[in-house]
């Protein structure tokens, strides 16, 4: 009878094994997902960063012709030429500078 205890405490040392591995595996399983969870939310921490950085950027030319870029590709051409007209200009190179901010802030909410 000694050596038929000896088999089943094998065979469980066998399966506790197994359990082992199958719970590191499931361990690192979780750590894969939270690792993606974490490069997520820093991919959405930087989008926002840069998005408040362009906010307190000083309004250009330059960085108001590419957000009226942006606007006419989503098909806002008519209420950018309605912007322009509003500062007197028929196009973006006639609005004066000290007109940029307003300009730039009126066309982001477009």
């Amino acid at each position: 009878m000694g050596s038929e205890l000896l088999r089943i405490a094998e065979g469980f040392s066998i399966v506790a094994e197994g359990l082992r591995g199958l719970a590191k595996a499931e361990g690192s399983t979780k750590d894969k997902a939270a690792v993606k969870e974490q490069k997520q939310d820093a991919a959405k921490a930087q989008t926002e960063s840069a998005a408040e950085a362009q906010q307190e950027k000083p309004a250009t030319l330059e960085g108001i012709r590419a957000l009226m870029a942006q606007k006419t590709q989503e098909g806002k051409s008519k209420e950018i030429k309605e912007l322009l007209q509003k500062y007197g200009a028929a196009k973006l190179s006639a609005v004066k500078p000290e007109d940029y901010p307003a300009l730039m802030q009126e066309a982001q909410v477009l």
